[in-house]
């Protein structure tokens, strides 16, 4: 699916000579960061819906010393 990116000009620039360096495409380069960092984005909005959650009671939670155990991890 394609897309556009509107990028600042110095992340731009940065792009635009790493691409001339390697030989590879600045599309290359765009889409090996997107792959990098995805997990690490969607772990963070699901972090901040769950806290929202547990903040309103609606999330259940374990204790650490109850999970250690269940795992036979406990001291």
């Amino acid at each position: 699916m394609p897309i556009s990116l509107r990028l600042p000009a110095d992340l731009e620039s940065r792009l635009s000579a790493l691409s001339a360096l390697t030989g590879r495409s600045k599309t290359f380069y765009a889409v090996e960061a997107i792959i990098e960092h995805i997990d690490d984005l969607e772990d963070a909005h699901l972090s901040a819906e769950i806290l929202a959650r547990v903040r309103a009671g609606t999330e259940g939670r374990v204790p650490l010393n109850d999970l250690l155990a269940d795992y036979g991890l406990a001291d």
